[in-house]
């Protein structure tokens, strides 16, 4: 039995940072298992984070050298971590950060050139893990639901708070999953203004009136009428949302409160539509930041009631969830196995998705 150690690198839309998991990860009797050996989160500047943020907008020259900077960035931290781990390392698995998504235009680009990091780091590397499941009419997200198929099938529903909310889960032997909509970019993008990272235990959402008619608009919106698979990211946020919070005259604490009654609401409808009603009682695993708002978990448990129970697990499963499976996309690359589900991202066929880079110097 082979037991690859791999670093799993992602950067959300949330902007909060790059984290790094260590990882073991091993297949015995056809199953896949892991231990998170060692974890670490590395906060980006005010520059970095408003270069990452405004990516978007970039020339294409400008656009490419901060491809090229991200990478070398990249490959300075996962060097700097591997020397302090001191332990066997195979290869670098890394998402980058998502600068353009629209699918439905065959876009998507992923920050962080992969040659680069493979030389700063000295390791090799697999990265974008998206453009082939866009090259085959497919979302190319959301990606971490093959990593809640092997690695945590006993639970009923797998959601992801991060910048975005995502759900995945069995349907007729096929693995269903797709970005929901909301869950910490407007809640992030409330608290900077105020000069917080974030807002500790939702604490300030809680102390917050409900707003109804701002609960309405973000209820009507046309995404969330959308059939999956569907996938959504910075450009829908900045188009449709941005303008709500920026035209509100509600305070902060009534603008979290709201925001995160609707991130529940849309949630909850997505679970309980899909409920196996055979079932008396189904889990549902919370991971990402959102996961540590015990005012968001205490709100979805109650949008959910008695039928789905929340699960929340350790600490380091919440945080580094993505990292480890963008880990264990990376083996399933390297053993050329799939790992981009279509009946996930809608493409026209499963896929082995990455490219595979060697340090050069």
């Amino acid at each position: 039995m082979r037991i690859y150690k791999v670093m799993g690198l992602m950067s959300g839309t949330s902007l909060d940072g790059l984290d790094i998991a260590y990882c073991h990860i091993w297949e015995e009797d056809g199953k896949w298992s892991f231990s998170i050996k060692k974890t670490a989160e590395i906060d980006y500047s005010d520059e970095m984070r408003e270069y990452l943020k405004n990516a978007i907008h970039l020339s294409k020259k400008d656009h490419n050298q901060l491809h090229k900077d991200y990478g070398i960035w990249l490959g300075q931290q996962t060097k700097a971590f591997i020397t302090e781990l001191d332990e066997e390392v195979d290869f670098i698995a890394s998402h980058g950060h998502t600068s353009h998504h629209r699918p439905d235009d065959g876009v998507t680009f992923q920050l962080g050139d992969g040659q680069l990091l493979a030389n700063t780091s000295g390791k090799q590397v697999v990265c974008d893990f998206r453009s082939k499941d866009v090259s085959l009419k497919g979302q190319g997200a959301p990606l971490v639901p093959i990593g809640d198929k092997l690695l945590f099938h006993e639970y009923d529903f797998c959601l992801n708070l991060g910048g975005i909310s995502n759900i995945s889960f069995d349907k007729n032997g096929e693995r269903i999953a797709y970005d929901i909509g909301l869950a910490n970019m407007p809640l992030n993008y409330i608290t900077h203004k105020m000069g917080l990272a974030y807002d500790e235990n939702g604490k300030i959402a809680r102390s917050g009136k409900l707003n109804h008619a701002l609960l309405q608009k973000l209820n009507n919106l046309t995404y969330y009428a959308l059939p999956y698979p569907k996938s959504t990211g910075y450009e829908w946020f900045s188009s449709e949302i941005t303008p709500l919070i920026e035209g509100s005259k509600l305070s902060n604490e009534d603008l979290l409160h709201t925001f995160i009654h609707h991130n529940c609401e849309q949630i909850a409808f997505a679970a309980l539509k899909h409920k196996n009603n055979g079932k008396s009682k189904s889990k549902l695993l919370a991971t990402g930041g959102g996961a540590l708002n015990q005012f968001f978990m205490d709100t979805l448990q109650n949008k959910l009631g008695s039928s789905i129970e929340v699960v929340v697990p350790t600490k380091t499963l919440i945080a580094y969830k993505e990292a480890l499976v963008f880990a264990l996309m990376g083996v399933l690359r390297l053993e050329g196995e799939t790992n981009v589900l279509k009946s996930v991202t809608g493409a026209t066929s499963d896929s082995c998705s990455g490219e595979v880079f060697f340090p050069s110097n």
